[in-house]
């Protein structure tokens, strides 16, 4: 069943990659008593999360703070180190928390999963308003490409 707005988000542990290296990261740490945009996309370095999907939150960074978030967050089905790459390589690193949810157990767990027939066990592509773990907005695309998921909608929001 999928997360619906009012729902708690589940305690699930990710993977981000920190100056020393991978380290877990529960979802109490990120969601605890604060207001969180978090994003999901199928997978890092692939071109629409790429190229339409993260430019989007990394463009309109400071617009989204400004309206009281505390976090932007991004979540993919990778492993930490491909995650923090993608970081790296997108000059997110700093702005945007990368987590890697690298067996799908919080696509699993909130209903956000699926198999692709090329890359196996993937996340949705979606974006939620997370309110001390409250699910206060969700946004799921329904056809391919990046429109109800994106850092305009999200804005439109808060």
């Amino acid at each position: 069943m999928t997360i619906s707005v009012g729902d708690k988000l589940p305690d699930v542990t990710f993977k981000t990659m920190t100056a020393d290296g991978a380290k877990p990261i529960t979802g109490a740490e990120i969601f605890s008593g604060k207001k969180v945009v978090l994003f999901g996309v199928p997978g890092a370095f692939t071109p629409t999360c790429s190229n339409n999907h993260l430019p989007g939150y990394l463009e309109n960074h400071d617009a989204i703070l400004a309206r009281g978030v505390d976090t932007i967050a991004v979540v993919s089905v990778n492993d930490v180190h491909v995650m923090g790459a993608w970081a790296h390589f997108t000059g997110g690193e700093g702005k945007i928390l990368f987590l890697a949810d690298g067996s799908g157990d919080f696509a699993k767990a909130v209903g956000l999963d699926y198999i692709s027939n090329d890359m196996g066990l993937r996340s949705r592509r979606f974006s939620m308003i997370i309110d001390d773990g409250k699910v206060t907005a969700l946004n799921v695309e329904t056809k391919p490409g990046v429109d109800e998921s994106g850092a305009a909608h999200i804005l439109g929001q808060l």
